[in-house]
């Protein structure tokens, strides 16, 4: 399906039924670049990210029910498939360039997030990345346990655990920063 059709298609969906993408996608930006800066630790990749998740989700836009759930659910959704497919595709380059290269992998410098607090974002780098997703999901975006269930592709038990722990070490990372040497 191209995008004018499904540009097209949204012009000719009654209003009632369902909002405009223009809408939605205005309405959402922020918390999606929001969460895909937590996810990914890095606003830039962030950005670009986010212009990849809007561009699949407008292609997409016909399949959205909202019977099913609401647009920022969607859109989260949208937003970590595009993530994942990146980060799948940033692995198979690496895995191709440390087959052909000879030379020594280089480090990333650490990457920037929207967290003001230099102690809070050293203690968020050392979490998982899945950690962060659930701290973004929860904390940052306030989704509920079930929202945050379906974004994450998992039980709204298993969400609460670790989510729990993912706070625990959070906190404890802080304590640590805080101890004398």
């Amino acid at each position: 399906m191209t995008t004018a059709f499904a540009i097209a298609t949204d012009v000719a969906t009654p209003a009632d039924a369902r909002p405009s993408f223009a809408s939605v996608a205005e309405d959402h930006l922020s918390g999606v670049l929001r969460y895909l800066t937590h996810f990914t630790g890095d606003r830039h990749l962030a950005e670009d990210l986010t212009s990849a998740a809007f561009e699949r989700a407008l292609r997409d836009w016909h399949r959205f029910d909202p019977d099913k759930g609401s647009t920022r659910v969607w859109l989260i959704e949208v937003s970590r498939r595009v993530a994942l497919d990146h980060f799948r595709g940033e692995k198979r380059r690496r895995r191709r360039d440390t087959n052909w290269a000879a030379r020594e992998p280089e480090t990333a410098p650490a990457p920037e997030t929207e967290v003001t607090d230099s102690r809070l974002r050293d203690a968020l780098s050392r979490l998982s990345r899945a950690e962060r997703e659930l701290i973004a999901l929860r904390v940052v975006l306030e989704f509920d346990t079930a929202e945050t269930a379906r974004i994450a592709g998992t039980s709204p038990s298993g969400v609460s655990s670790s989510l729990h722990r993912a706070l625990g070490k959070l906190r404890r990372e802080m304590e640590a920063e805080d101890a004398p040497a």
